[in-house]
């Protein structure tokens, strides 16, 4: 007699589920990316391996592992929040209905909006300072190492562009939430 055992639905559930296709983009696209930290891995114990067994450090890992994870940090903001995994005070979130827990989304979402154009306007003034030179050249910032890489203005760049998505995304978790509200009030 065999035991049938129930496939698992790899789903999450719908609370869960992307809100729209940008977040079900940034979603694909972290999944991607997030092996990414398996290179970095590989890169740091090549690093180990010549430094301490053939006395010969390389000057690239350090910094590639940086740039690497810092991007992926920046980038996993906009995963969490696309897969409503942020971090969110619920002591009084939890203690609310259902309804009142959208009016709190949309203050969210507003005050979201708001922090992120202000962020994307900062990102932009120290990325524009990393790429281009006071007299308007591209001129990009390096590390000041021996290898002296451009990641400081490549990850300043990421920065600007992590923060314009999450500004849209809020715009659309608004317009969702601010649907539900309608939604349910002609009921």
């Amino acid at each position: 007699m065999s035991i049938k055992h129930p496939v698992p639905d790899h789903q999450p559930p719908e609370d869960e589920q992307p809100k729209n296709k940008l977040d079900a983009t940034i979603i694909n696209a972290g999944n991607w990316l997030s092996l990414l930290f398996i290179f970095t891995v590989f890169i740091s114990f090549y690093e180990v391996v010549m430094r301490y067994a053939f006395d010969s450090p390389t000057i690239w890992v350090h910094e590639t592992a940086s740039f690497i994870g810092a991007s992926l940090f920046v980038i996993g903001g906009l995963y969490a929040f696309a897969a409503d995994k942020h971090v969110r005070v619920v002591l009084i979130y939890d203690l609310v209905s259902q309804r009142t827990r959208h009016y709190l989304n949309l203050v969210h979402h507003i005050i979201g909006i708001t922090f992120s154009a202000f962020m994307t306007y900062g990102a932009y003034t120290l990325a524009k300072n990393a790429w281009f030179s006071p007299s308007g050249e591209l001129r990009l910032n390096t590390s000041g190492s021996a290898w002296n890489p451009p990641f400081p203005a490549l990850l300043k760049a990421i920065i600007v562009i992590a923060f314009c998505i999450l500004t849209i995304q809020f715009l659309l978790h608004l317009i969702a939430e601010i649907k539900v509200l309608r939604k349910h009030s002609h009921v």
